[in-house]
This record gives C-alpha cells, structure tokens and sequence, in this order.
C-alpha cells in the first residue's frame, strides 16, 4: 500500500464515522481510498479545509471518531478551528491529517507544519511507512480519547506516496453514546476558554511522561559513539547513510517531544545528530532543553532529505555522477491539448494595459510561455482578492489598467466567494473571472459542490456559479464556452467596456472527466496552404509543432479542440473528415 492508501485502511480499522477532507496533493488519495469502506463510514469532500476540519471536529463533539485531512497549506485555511478544539478538548478521536511537501513538488512553498502541533499545542505523530500509517491512525485515536486532545497525523510526500508491505487488522467499532450537552467544554467563550487552558498544559504535560514509554517512540542501540535522533521519512535516510554501529532514536510522537527519553538516549552516545527534514523543529527544543547535539548547520533547512545529503554533509562523501552524452529535452509543464482554459489565456494575452491575478490551479500555468498572461498568484482564492489591492493601488496611483482575478470553479466554492463579495461591497475595478471546467482538475479530478456528484458517487446538487454572482450583485455576466476564440474575446472585451458590475464564467468540461462523453476529431494540417509563419505555436498547444518549415499535429495528442485552427490565418487548419 501507499501511504495515503494505508492511512485511510487505518481510519477504517479505527472504527472512524466520520470523515471530511478537501483535496490536495500530497493528501488527496487518502480519501479517494474511503469510500470503499461507504457501509462503515462517512466520507465526503468539503468546500475547503476549514470546513473540513469543522465538520470533522463537530463529529468528534457528537460522540464518533472523526477524521479530517488536507495537504499543508490547507492547515492554514484549517487553523482557527483546529487552535481552537484543543482548548476544548474532543468527545471521541479528532485526527487531522497534514501531508507536507517538501521540495514542492505540487506547491507553493514547503512550510514545516509541525510548528502547527506545537503553536496550536495538539498531539502530533509522524509514521514513517506504510504500516505506521495504519498503526499510528489507530493509535492517535487512541492518544486522542485518552489525553482530551486532537491529534495531528503528519505525513510527507514521500511517505504519502512511497508504498511499503502491510499487515491489515480488523475494524473495531466504539460503542456510540447518547450525546450529553456540555456547554463548559464545548462553547469556546472567553470564560470557558480561560479555564480550559490549564486543562490542556496539564494534558500535555501527561501526553509529554506517556510519550517516554511509547511504543512509537523506538530506541536502537548498536554502538556508543555515534546516536542519531530522527523520525518520518528521514529515519530511513538516516539509516541508509550512517554506518551499522550507529544509534537511533526514532520519534513517532514529536510533540510533546519525549525530552526524558531524549536526555537518556542522548547520555549513552558521545556525539549526537538530530536528522529531520525542512526546519531544526526538534534541533532546537532539544538544544533549549541544555543537550549538546549537531544538525542544521550540516544538514540545512530547504528541500527533500535523501541519503546522499546526509554522506555527503555529515561524512563529506561526495555523490557520484555520471555525465550523459544525450540531454534530456525541457519539458516544461504545459496545459493538456484541447484544455478550456487555453481558449481564456490565449484571448487574454491579446489584451493591452491589463493585468491579471491569478491563483493556485492548472490555470497557474497562464503565466508560462506562450502566454505569460498571469501578473500574481499567491494562494487559494486570491485571484480575486489579491486582485482586488491590486486595482486598488493602480485606482490610487492612476494608472489606468483593467484588472482580471481569475480562479477555478473549486476554487471559487473554496474561498473564492468572499472574494467576489469584496469586490462588490468595496466597489472595486476588477472582473472576476471563473473558470468552470466542472471538476476540481489539478489534484486529479475529484468533485466540488458545483459538479453534481459527490465523494459517495451520489448524484449532488449542482450550485451555479451564476446564481451566486447575480445573488452577490453582478449584473452582466457573461457565459461563454472558452475554445470558441471570437466569443471569448468578445466576453472579455464586453465586460471591459461594461458600466454594471460584470463578470466572465468560461464553461466548458476538462476532457479528462471521464463520465463525460467527449467529441473527440482530430485537427489535421493542409501543408499546401500552410505558409509556416508560427502564429499556431502561439497557442501553446502541445500537439503542435513546426516540422520541414510546416505546421505538424500530433494525432497521439490532438482532440480536436480547434482553438488553432480558429488563430490560422490562411485557414489551413481543420477538422479530420470522420
């Protein structure tokens, strides 16, 4: 099993009701795994993590074990929720799982979420394969009921999708009980809060002693010269790098870090390494803690750890490499052939004096060449709001550009909305822009509240867009399919021109749904009419290229979409007859 596979295997052998997530990779296949399991659990995906965690932890206070999960920029959108439930205290387990990503290989930064467990003082466990995956779900359930505390599941990419050989348990159900209200515990007022407080630090404090003698924390001696402190994927590195004489101490729990162990473990070895990747976390509360030990400064604070990092940094073991006489053409990242939002970017880069906010989705790779149409992107549902202080400050300033916030559609039920009221209510010079390709497309296509299906597989209710921006106060909105190149301009420059409030919503299915029956016919070029002037390149289409001075289509690639042959000037671009 994966990671993420196994780590759903154990929500269900936990004897877990309840489960909300939103996806996100390095997450998402966590709850992609769930509903295999529909006749024991609940599983669905929520608008964002925020309420993810909300729906979870009001689970929790119900009286059944809850789960929620998201990758770790999604802890940000979770935060005040989780900060909070800590204070109060659970009814049965709260987990909340944290998949980060270090090196970002699909994010925008590689935050170290487990200053989250200890700012927002919750439980934290941190397996290191597949089967502490299963086995720390169950036992941070357990943690979690007996300690009063939600417990964070902290994953990282390479533990999430690495796959490892699993022992699979049986699921054990928890007798449900008749929910009892409890206003002192669960109504987070000041005053409530005030006296919760010192519940928690006590807690914590026995979490601390219990952690001394967990299982999940595991001492190996082998020598007394060389120890090294570790835990998560970084164990295995650790262990691939130092020589067969060396001591572990591996963490599974990391907050509260067992420092009794660690002192004991520490006064056995001559010379102590703390191995972790992205931040000293554990370096340095085992140094405030008085313990003389050696990390950051040779293993540094950026990127995956692996173990020729740690050879060449601790050992000075330089890697080997090998030069290849063949390099590798540049392949960069590209949206799909006949993807919707090529039709957007390419009618949006002919524009003059705008500037255009983006946001965290395929449609991020508007600022690429060949369109180099997207100025910012900074985080889920800025697009519009970000782009907001943008027009702001050009509106200040008066310099006299047309503002676009673009977002998609799962993206615009995330946290989006609000966005768009900010520009109405704050009456600002920005036209929001959704686009709508039904589908939540980059984490893999799972649905959102607009698509009309849910995780269950169930028919949902659709929620229109349109109907949320007419509600909201725009009057001109403009629907249009984005590869029909003369509508979409014509969209773009009628909002510009627009004296009511207007917006854009570009429909059109990402070709990759699969329930969708798509109307695939290939493009085919006539080299007689074709004059080889490039101007097709300019859509960025991958199926295109220019080979014998000719446009050529990639007939493994091409779907039909036409955005190219509608841009040909001497029209030498078609449909395949069928």
């Amino acid at each position: 099993m994966t990671g993420n596979e196994a780590i759903a295997r154990g929500a269900y052998e936990a004897g877990v009701r309840v489960c909300s997530a939103y996806p996100g990779t390095p997450s998402t296949e966590i709850f992609e795994n769930l509903p295999q399991y529909n006749d024991s659990l609940y599983c669905e995906w929520a608008p964002n993590e925020k309420v993810a965690a909300e729906v979870a932890y009001g689970a929790s206070i119900a009286g059944v074990r809850a789960l929620c999960a998201m990758k770790h920029v999604g802890v940000n959108v979770a935060a005040d929720p989780i900060f909070t439930a800590a204070y109060n205290g659970v009814g049965k387990g709260f987990v909340i799982v944290s998949a980060d990503d270090p090196s970002m290989h699909s994010s925008q930064n590689e935050q170290d979420n487990r200053h989250y467990a200890r700012a927002a003082k919750i439980a934290m466990v941190e397996p290191a394969d597949s089967q502490e995956c299963l086995d720390f779900m169950k036992a941070a359930y357990e943690i979690s009921e007996k300690f009063d505390i939600p417990v964070m599941l902290r994953t990282t990419t390479r533990v999430s999708h690495s796959k490892s050989l699993v022992t699979l348990g049986e699921r054990t159900e928890h007798p449900t009980e008749e929910y009892v209200k409890n206003i002192k515990k669960n109504v987070a007022s000041p005053a409530n809060a005030l006296v919760n407080h010192p519940k928690l630090e006590k807690n914590l404090a026995a979490l601390e002693e219990y952690a001394c003698t967990s299982p999940l924390n595991t001492v190996e001696m082998n020598g007394t010269k060389v120890g090294v402190i570790t835990a998560s994927i970084a164990y295995h590195h650790a262990k691939d790098a130092f020589p067969a004489d060396t001591s572990f101490l591996k963490l599974g729990i990391t907050f509260p870090l067992p420092m009794a162990l660690i002192r004991d473990f520490a006064s056995k070895v001559e010379k102590l390494y703390i191995i972790e990747e992205l931040d000293g976390y554990m370096e340095g509360e085992i140094k405030a803690a008085g313990i003389d030990c050696i990390g950051k400064e040779l293993i540094g604070n950026m990127y995956e750890l692996n173990p020729q990092i740690i050879e060449e940094k601790v050992f000075g073991k330089k890697p080997e490499f090998k030069n290849l006489t063949v390099k590798a053409a540049p392949r960069p990242p590209a949206l799909c052939a006949g993807c919707p939002h090529r039709g957007f970017f390419y009618a949006i880069s002919k524009q003059k004096n705008v500037i255009v906010s983006g946001d965290i989705g395929c449609y991020t790779l508007g600022s690429a060449q060949p369109f180099n149409a997207v100025d910012s992107v900074v985080c889920m549902g800025g697009g519009f709001s970000v782009g907001m202080g943008m027009a702001k400050a050009l509106e200040a300033k008066g310099e006299n550009k047309k503002v676009f916030g673009i977002m998609g559609d799962s993206t615009f039920f995330h946290s989006g909305m609000t966005g768009a009221a900010e520009i109405v209510y704050n009456n600002g010079n920005i036209i929001p822009v959704v686009l709508d390709n039904s589908i939540t497309g980059m984490t893999g296509h799972q649905d959102n509240p607009g698509s009309g299906h849910n995780l269950r597989g169930e028919i949902a209710t659709s929620i229109k867009i349109e109907k949320v921006l007419e509600a909201y106060g725009y009057e001109n909105i403009y629907i249009v399919d984005p590869l029909d190149l003369k509508a979409m301009e014509d969209a773009i420059k009628g909002a510009m021109a627009s004296e009511k409030r207007a917006a854009i919503i570009t429909r059109r299915p990402c070709l990759l749904i699969k329930r969708i029956k798509h109307d695939i016919q290939l493009c085919v070029t006539d080299e007689e009419k074709c004059i080889g002037c490039k101007k097709c390149l300019k859509v960025g289409c991958p199926a295109l290229m220019i080979k014998d001075g000719k446009c050529k289509i990639d007939a493994n690639q091409c779907v039909g979409c036409t955005v190219c042959a509608q841009d040909c000037p001497v029209n030498a671009i078609s449909r395949k007859e069928k």
